[in-house]
């Protein structure tokens, strides 16, 4: 695929939605702007497809985001919270640590030839929403949701990366929605073990 061509605007709407979950509290609504970003990605790729190659990509890409929406709707009704778990900082904090973390690697990061310098800031701010997501908010979910932000960071700038080759693009995708399911089943357990998904009925465990 040829990233020269890629708009900016999906990739700010990648963004607005991450930050929606960062300040989000309900389950739903931040599954569905993390499976709004599946299509938004989804869609970049067809746009793009040019070759068969680039469409079996854009496919992969498409059913991956289908298949990832699933798990985390099925997550929703097999782990109901009878009220969401409180996060570690309120909704402003977590802001601004997102913000402050996402302006930082922008400034520190160095070009990555991605198509334009306004995709890689989007880039690297999904990462930074992706990391304050995990290390901020007490809720399994939201850190399972977190790995899956960083996973659509590396596919916008995969997506983003001219010349890159489809079977990268469809790895990466591939190894780290992996990951987000593995994080899932662990939620799942949690959630059994504890009664809700909150990481800090871990700190009751002892050797």
């Amino acid at each position: 695929m040829n990233g020269t061509a890629l708009d900016a605007g999906p990739a700010w709407l990648l963004l607005a939605s991450s930050l929606l979950v960062v300040v989000g509290q309900r389950r739903t609504l931040a599954v569905g702007a993390v499976c709004l970003q599946a299509l938004v990605l989804s869609a970049l790729a067809v746009s793009q497809a040019h070759d068969a190659h680039a469409v079996a990509a854009a496919t992969a890409l498409t059913v991956r985001g289908l298949a990832l929406g699933l798990v985390l709707l099925t997550l929703i009704a097999r782990t109901p919270d009878r009220s969401p778990v409180r996060s570690g900082a309120p909704p402003v904090v977590r802001g601004v640590l997102a913000v402050g973390l996402a302006l930082a690697l922008v400034r520190l990061v160095p070009d990555m030839g991605l198509a334009s310098g306004t995709v890689q800031a989007v880039v690297l701010a999904l990462v930074g929403f992706g990391l304050t997501m995990a290390a901020v908010h007490r809720a399994t979910l939201f850190q399972v949701l977190g790995v899956v932000t960083i996973e659509h960071a590396l596919s916008l700038a995969a997506l983003a990366l001219p010349g890159t080759s489809w079977l990268i693009e469809v790895g990466a995708a591939v190894d780290i929605t992996l990951i987000a399911v593995v994080a899932g089943v662990f939620h799942e357990r949690i959630f059994t073990e504890f009664g809700a998904g909150d990481t800090a009925a871990l700190r009751s465990l002892r050797d």
